[in-house]
C-alpha cells in the first residue's frame, strides 16, 4: 500500500472516531438536559448545574441553552440569563421567543440599574422582526421606550400589543396609564372601556381597568362613578399583595371625602388599610397614606384602635 493511501485511511479513521465522539456527546447532552427538566421545578440549582454540563457536552444545541436560561430566570439571575440567551440567539436567530426572553432579562437588569435601558431595545425589536404577531414583545418594547423618555413610541407599541392580542386585558391599563400621565383623559377612557368590553368574566386584569376608570372619573369630578369603579375594582382585587392593600386606601379615602361622607364604610376601609400597611417594615412605603388615614378617621369621629 502506498504511503498516501495509508495517510488517507488514517485521516478517515480519525474522522469517524471524531464524529462518533461528537454524536455521543450530543446524546449525553440531551440525557443530561432531560434529567434537568425533571429537577428544575423543585431543585433549580441542581438543574442549572446539569444544564450547564449539557451545554459543555454540546455547545451547538440552542434548545438546551434556552432551558438553562429559563432556569436562571427562576433564580432571577438576570445577568446569566441574558448571557445564556445571547448564545441561544446566535445559534437560532430566527426564534422570536429567545429574543423576547433576552430582552426581558435585560429589562430586569435595567430596573436594577445594572445595565442601560437601551440594551433591551434590540432584543425586543428582533423578536418583532422574526414574529410580527408577538404581542408581548410590543408591550415590553413599549416599557423600554417609556423608560428612555420616548412616550410616543411607547404609545405606539402599547397600541400594537392590543392590536395583536385584544383579548389580553392586561395591555389596556398600560396604554391608558400613559395617556393619563400625559393628560389625555378622553383617550384613556376609550382604551379602558374597550378593555372592559373585551374582558371575559372574572379576568383579574379588570382590577386595573376599573382603577383607571376611577382616576378618569375623579379627574372630571364625577364622584359617583369614581366610587362605583373603585368598588368594582375591589371585587377583582387578590386576597394578598399590594393591590389588596391599596384598594382599601383608595376606597376608604374616597368614602371619607364624599359630601356627605360614607362614614362607617370609610372608617372600616381605613382601619383595614392601617392594620395591613401601617405597621412594621411596610409602613415606610405608605408613610403619607398612613398619616392621612389617621387624620381622616379622627375627623370622622372614629379610631384606628
Amino acid at each position: 500500500m502506498k504511503l498516501g493511501k495509508l495517510v488517507t485511511t488514517a485521516v478517515l479513521a480519525v474522522g469517524v472516531l471524531s464524529s462518533t465522539g461528537c454524536s455521543r456527546n450530543r446524546q449525553e447532552a440531551v440525557i443530561k438536559a432531560n434529567e434537568a427538566d425533571k429537577a428544575v421545578a423543585v431543585n433549580p440549582e441542581g438543574a442549572i448545574a446539569m444544564y450547564e454540563d449539557a451545554t459543555r457536552l454540546d455547545p451547538t444545541n440552542h434548545r438546551i441553552f434556552f432551558k438553562l436560561a429559563l432556569a436562571y430566570r427562576k433564580k432571577e439571575d438576570w445577568d446569566k440569563m441574558a448571557a445564556t440567551l445571547a448564545r441561544a440567539t446566535q445559534l437560532a436567530p430566527k426564534f422570536a421567543n429567545y429574543w423576547f426572553e433576552r430582552g426581558f432579562a435585560l429589562e430586569q437588569s435595567a430596573r436594577k440599574k445594572a445595565v442601560p435601558w437601551e440594551e433591551a431595545k434590540e432584543p425586543f425589536q428582533k423578536c418583532i422582526e422574526n414574529d410580527p404577531n408577538f404581542a408581548d414583545c410590543y408591550e415590553e418594547l413599549g416599557n423600554v421606550f417609556l423608560w428612555t423618555d420616548d412616550e410616543q413610541k411607547a404609545l405606539d407599541n402599547y397600541t400594537k400589543a392590543i392590536e395583536h392580542d385584544p383579548g389580553n386585558i392586561g395591555y389596556y391599563p398600560k396604554l391608558a396609564g400613559l395617556y393619563i400621565s400625559l393628560g389625555f383623559m378622553k383617550e384613556a377612557q376609550q382604551v379602558l372601556t374597550e378593555g372592559k368590553n373585551n374582558a371575559k368574566p372574572g379576568d383579574k386584569s379588570l382590577f386595573w381597568v376599573h382603577k383607571g376608570l376611577a382616576i378618569v372619573a375623579q379627574d372630571r369630578g364625577d364622584a359617583a362613578t369614581q366610587v362605583a369603579e373603585l368598588e368594582a375594582a375591589k371585587a377583582f382585587a387578590p386576597s394578598e399583595g399590594s393591590e389588596s392593600v391599596t384598594i382599601l386606601w383608595d376606597l376608604g379615602s374616597t368614602y371619607a371625602t364624599l359630601n356627605p361622607p360614607r362614614t362607617q364604610e370609610a372608617i372600616a376601609m381605613l382601619k383595614g388599610f392601617n392594620s395591613r400597611a401601617c405597621k412594621g417594615a411596610k409602613s415606610a412605603s405608605f408613610k403619607t397614606e398612613c398619616e392621612t388615614a389617621s387624620t381622616l378617621v379622627v375627623k370622622l369621629g372614629g379610631t384606628l384602635q
